[in-house]
């Protein structure tokens, strides 16, 4: 394998599968398939998933809610959508742990970075909730930031295309994939891989991150394999 330790990153609205909101259970299955193929093959897995399947913070602020609040909705989303992947691991016979950046004993345990590491080194799939804690950042900063912590060796952007493309490859069909592509280029070329935070932050800390279509069978193994799937994003 490539890489020993990753940080997967998944929307919420992957989840949804075909559904219009909320979990589908075949999908939970289907990444748990996938997470336990590179699992079996020695990589260390850590996790931070999103919760706009369930709500999102920006959209509830847009209404006129409040942003705080609209944020911790969303940082609780985020828990709920990592006990149901937490659930489906299990069921395919991965030990996992969620740990929460907010305070929900009952579920989670709080996040610690040498407990984190201490999983990871046993074989366990680390599941980060609760976003950063934060409101005004997104879970893409926050899967930034935990896999700086943990020391990872790359993010695996996982979504349902299969690159990053000059434009919406799913609005214009003239649209072309870069296989490989600069962090300075991205910002130049105005594209949209993460918020602007987190991929400030993952430049400063020269952490590369791939994007890639999860929905694909087998992709998630050839990626941590080193086969060139998907975008590289790298100094």
């Amino acid at each position: 394998m490539k890489y020993k330790r990753i940080l997967l990153k998944l929307s919420g609205e992957a989840l949804m599968g075909e559904r219009q909101y909320g979990i589908d259970p075949k999908r939970l299955a289907e990444y748990a398939h996938e997470i336990k193929q590179i699992t079996e093959k020695g990589v260390e897995v850590a996790i931070v998933i999103g919760g706009g399947n369930i709500f999102r913070g920006v959209a509830g602020a847009s209404k006129g809610m409040d942003r705080v609040q609209a944020d911790h909705m969303g940082m609780l989303a985020t828990v709920i959508n990592g006990l149901a992947l937490q659930s489906a691991l299990e069921d395919a016979d991965i030990p996992t742990r969620l740990q929460s950046a907010i305070k929900v004993n009952e579920v989670a345990e709080p996040f610690i970075k040498r407990r984190a590491l201490r999983h990871l080194e046993k074989g366990r799939v680390v599941i980060f909730g609760g976003g950063t804690g934060n409101p005004y950042f997104t879970t893409d900063s926050a899967a930034v930031l935990r896999a700086i912590e943990i020391n990872a060796d790359v993010i695996l952007k996982g979504t349902r295309v299969d690159g990053i493309y000059t434009d919406d490859p799913e609005k214009n069909a003239d649209a072309t994939k870069f296989d490989f592509i600069t962090f300075d280029d991205v910002l130049s070329k105005g594209l949209k891989v993460m918020d602007t935070t987190a991929f400030t932050l993952s430049q400063e800390n020269e952490l590369p991150i791939i994007v890639f279509d999860m929905n694909k069978a087998g992709n998630l193994l050839k990626v941590v394999s080193g086969e060139s799937i998907g975008t590289k994003v790298n100094l």
